[in-house]
């Protein structure tokens, strides 16, 4: 208990896919996340606001007014923020180079790392083939996926009822699908590729919801996750190497100190800090 009430400090944090405005955000994790948490840069790697729900239906609760005032809050007190726009959150994309509040707005950056490695970070939308050229099917997969999560809502109240952890059926169900399954890892391949093209030790980037550190033919492929699902960041410590965190059910999954193979993120663990939080 004491332990995950520390807060820790980090050289970098990276952030994806929280989806303010959908319903389906996990504020309340992220906000005690950001309590216990402080980085000199913090990257917020597309997906923060979700664009797409809120012209469907307005949807602003406190909980999105505070993960916003939060962050502010760490620009006024010294941390570096950038805002790298995805598809959700597209409309900031006509603002590179504009600063919000401290919050510098870029298409993408690249990262040195405390090492000297340097890592292209990207949102990741512009290698999903069904995003970038068929949009509508795009929405309608959009829809489904709300489908997924309102049954994940009603899910994790019966969960907390019985005092069992939170478990995603949304992302459950997305790793049943062969086809899924199959477009993450094509995915990982294109992104990768990508980053091997800007001569780059790797890449961080979000957009796909799988949170994952693992080397591709020698790229380092980094995936921050989610905050609807998974509830993960990334943190770079100050000697360059990296932790992938999750916040409802430990701490830390993996880091670059330990070698592992792609991992499922785990059932068992919860973080005591986070899950009183969320109760």
């Amino acid at each position: 208990m004491t332990e995950a009430a520390e807060t820790r400090h980090f050289r970098a944090l990276f952030i994806s896919d929280v989806h303010l405005g959908s319903k389906a955000a996990r504020t309340d994790f992220l906000l005690d996340f950001l309590r216990h948490h402080e980085a000199d840069t913090i990257y917020l790697v597309g997906d923060i606001v979700d664009g797409w729900r809120l012209k469907r239906s307005w949807y602003w609760p406190q909980g999105c007014n505070d993960v916003i005032q939060k962050l502010l809050r760490k620009g006024r007190k010294g941390a570096r923020i950038v805002y790298i726009p995805g598809n959700h959150d597209e409309f900031l994309r006509d603002f590179p180079g504009i600063h919000f509040g401290g919050i510098e707005v870029v298409e993408r950056t690249v990262h040195e790392a405390a090492d000297g490695k340097k890592y292209l970070v990207l949102h990741g939308d512009e290698f999903d083939v069904v995003v970038r050229n068929i949009r509508l099917l795009a929405y309608l997969g959009d829809w489904a996926y709300d489908a997924a999560i309102a049954i994940n809502v009603v899910l994790a109240a019966v969960r907390r009822r019985l005092n069992l952890p939170y478990w995603s059926f949304s992302a459950w169900a997305k790793l049943q699908v062969k086809q899924a399954v199959n477009f993450i890892g094509e995915f990982q391949k294109v992104v990768a590729e990508e980053a091997r093209r800007h001569q780059v030790d790797g890449v961080i980037c979000g957009h796909i919801h799988h949170a994952v550190m693992e080397d591709i033919e020698g790229i380092r492929y980094i995936n921050t996750g989610d905050w609807v699902e998974s509830c993960t960041a990334i943190a770079e410590h100050m000697d360059g190497t990296f932790e992938l965190i999750n916040w409802q059910r430990s701490s830390v999954i993996q880091s670059d100190s330990e070698v592992l193979e792609p991992i499922a993120l785990p059932q068992t663990l919860v973080s005591p800090a986070s899950d009183m939080q969320a109760a």
